[in-house]
């Protein structure tokens, strides 16, 4: 974060204390945009599928705990397959129903700020998410903001769309820690 070169908008969008001002959050909505509508068609392509189904790795918080102004990444993906031929809304296909630890803030202390729940672990995904019936059979495009090496999240959201009978799962991350 804040370095030359990084994708700081990808920060803003989180908003994980709700504190932004619409004209920083409407500024990074604009950047991913413009990254999504050139990277989402060349990955159709490349792949060779007719269509594919665009899953979004979810926040670590149950979706009722975020307010709108925080789910903007989720909503930018959405917005930018819609304007596309080929994708399949499938952005709340994967929904968190228990609260996990904020990986981002692991360990730093935040006045008035509860950051509980467990971990990432091997499964955390399957125990804590409830993932559609609808990605039986799909070919899935699975899409997280920021990815993480040591974290593993997105390799066992990966893992529990095979469980849960996804033909493929094809990952792509704007970033990378």
């Amino acid at each position: 974060m804040g370095n030359p070169g990084n994708p700081d908008y990808l920060n803003n969008l989180k908003n994980t204390f709700n504190n932004f001002s619409e004209h920083k959050l409407q500024s990074a909505v604009r950047d991913l945009r413009e990254v999504l509508l050139e990277d989402i068609p060349q990955i159709l392509q490349s792949l060779g599928f007719g269509t594919i189904t665009v899953c979004v790795v979810p926040r670590a918080k149950m979706e009722s705990a975020y307010q709108p102004n925080q789910q903007l990444f989720r909503e930018t993906v959405q917005e930018a397959i819609a304007q596309r031929h080929g994708f399949i809304d499938g952005t709340r296909y994967i929904r968190r129903h228990t609260t996990t630890r904020t990986t981002h803030l692991n360990n730093v202390q935040v006045p008035n700020y509860k950051n509980d729940g467990p971990m990432p672990y091997s499964g955390i995904t399957t125990k804590t998410c409830e993932i559609s019936p609808n990605v039986r059979g799909g070919n899935i495009l699975l899409i997280d903001d920021i990815y993480t090496p040591s974290v593993n999240v997105d390799e066992d959201a990966i893992d529990a769309l095979l469980k849960a009978d996804a033909h493929t799962v094809t990952f792509y991350a704007v970033g990378k820690v």
